[in-house]
């Protein structure tokens, strides 16, 4: 009798957003490969496996024709499908006498460094599209993305002649059509001018952090952070053992008084304050170049969400405002487009560029091409700026609703983006803890920050927390508000 591949084997994936034919192609594969099947062993046929899996016959049947197209499967004259003799390399089966211990006989403890926790984490949950009322910041609604026109310019670097120029491994080069736009429409939108030697494309913004602080942070290189700031500047200076001075904040953004004399970096987000989103005004933009002149120290300027500027025109950055060449800046379309997208840029002096790309090349060598060519097609096709247009008309209906909705709560907005922003820094009563707030607003479907991760010395209580709205739609704000609110009076 010839051996036919058992059905039980045969499963539907369970994988969101994908249609019946792509998981019956899945599950088939796997039952051919995971059953090691020889040529010749049948395959159910059509009908049955339709009925048996409440599937149309004609989805099995499409399935079939691809798996007989990619070798998997050949049909038989009166005999059905049975697995082609040119199934591809099958899966070897297990040697010994089984799956060895967790972690083997090897000593782990004594093979890796000791194990220092980050003090300092923003933490958001996997499922946060499971939720009613999201206000978290650095996702996005994938609604507000024109996916054809993403699409399309796929399409255009999948292309014959673009795959072959992208398949090829770059070495330490990059894409240089995402360079030359950078250079060309998305720096001068800023006002900074710079040669292609003067960029290098990261994997998001938080690469550019790493590879400027791997380079330039040492022990005798004290740095000057922002308090309250963004965590993981903190954490990448704690973890190389640098030296540490945490300047206040104001409704100016970093208050220049605090900065110490000695300091040789200062870490900057001038544009949109993380995580109160004030926005530093002209004077103290240039009080700080001359600072850094008058102490020789270097300024590191995160402009991660300067194209939420819907309120105002964006202030210029400060490197379009340095003159001796003191400022580093990192850019990124991670915000702008989709966090998975994981694109960024670090715009610096040729010299530093030039260190950074070969310390790059030591982790990656360079980001994907693909998605650098991909990206280059969106912004030189004029999707972009179309893309730009929608997303801050959106994002100004969204924080008007928010705003309105936090009017008659017993919240107050703690900062604002002078321009706009995707974020609102909140605080609740006094004696309220914003963590305690969070734990029980979760039980209520709603996700806010608690904001002590944003101190190094947090506030006891801590009442602050970040309200974003660039991951929830307008009609579900002023529930969302309601429901925060509900959570607070269960609090008190």
């Amino acid at each position: 009798m010839t051996a036919c591949l058992p059905l039980d084997s045969i499963f539907l994936g369970q994988e969101r957003h994908q249609t019946l034919q792509s998981r019956l192609m899945s599950g088939m594969v796997t039952a051919i490969m995971s059953a090691g099947c020889v040529p010749g062993t049948r395959i159910p046929s059509t009908r049955y496996l339709a009925n048996a899996l409440g599937l149309s016959r004609m989805t099995v049947t499409l399935v079939y024709a691809e798996l007989a197209a990619m070798g998997y499967i050949e049909s038989k004259p009166r005999s059905g499908f049975v697995v082609a003799s040119t199934v591809p390399v099958r899966r070897l089966s297990t040697q010994g006498d089984g799956a060895p211990e967790a972690g083997g006989s090897v000593n782990w403890d004594e093979w890796l460094p000791p194990h220092t926790p980050r003090k300092r984490v923003i933490r958001k949950p996997a499922d946060w599209r499971d939720y009613p009322y999201p206000f978290i910041f650095g996702q996005t609604d994938p609604s507000l993305l024109d996916h054809a026109a993403w699409r399309d310019c796929a399409r255009r670097a999948l292309g014959r002649n673009d795959f072959g120029e992208m398949s090829v491994d770059l070495m330490t080069r990059d894409d240089p059509r995402l360079v030359e736009q950078i250079c060309t429409a998305t720096l001068p939108r800023r006002g900074i001018s710079a040669r292609p030697d003067e960029v290098l494309i990261t994997v998001g913004s938080q690469n550019a952090l790493y590879l400027t602080l791997e380079l330039l942070a040492r022990d005798d290189r004290p740095t000057v952070i922002e308090e309250p700031g963004y965590p993981d500047f903190a954490e990448t200076l704690r973890a190389r053992g640098v030296p540490m001075q945490f300047a206040t904040v104001d409704e100016g953004g970093l208050d220049l008084g605090a900065i110490p004399a000695g300091t040789k970096m200062v870490v900057v987000t001038p544009s949109h304050h993380i995580p109160t989103g004030a926005t530093m005004p002209m004077d103290r933009r240039r009080a700080l170049l001359e600072r850094a002149e008058a102490d020789d120290f270097l300024i590191i300027e995160d402009d991660y969400d300067y194209e939420m500027s819907y309120l105002a025109p964006p202030m210029p950055a400060l490197k379009s405002l340095d003159r001796n060449g003191r400022v580093i800046y990192l850019g990124s379309f991670s915000k702008s487009l989709f966090p998975g997208l994981r694109m960024g840029y670090l715009v610096g002096p040729a010299p530093l560029i030039e260190a950074a790309r070969a310390e790059r090349a030591m982790m990656l060598r360079h980001p994907a091409s693909q998605m650098q060519r991909i990206t280059a097609y969106f912004l030189s096709l004029g999707y972009y700026e179309a893309h730009i247009h929608r997303l801050r008309e959106a994002m100004a209906a969204r924080m008007a609703c928010l705003v309105q909705s936090l009017a008659d709560t017993p919240f107050r907005i703690a900062g604002a983006g002078r321009d706009g922003g995707a974020c609102l820094w909140v605080e609740a009563p006094a004696g309220v803890d914003s963590r305690a707030l969070a734990n029980a607003a979760v039980a209520r479907g709603v996700l806010i920050e608690p904001g002590d991760v944003f101190f190094e010395h947090p506030p006891q209580p801590c009442p602050f927390f970040r309200l974003g709205c660039a991951s929830i739609g307008t009609e579900r704000i002023p529930l969302g508000i309601a429901a925060l609110t509900e959570a607070l009076a269960e609090l008190a």
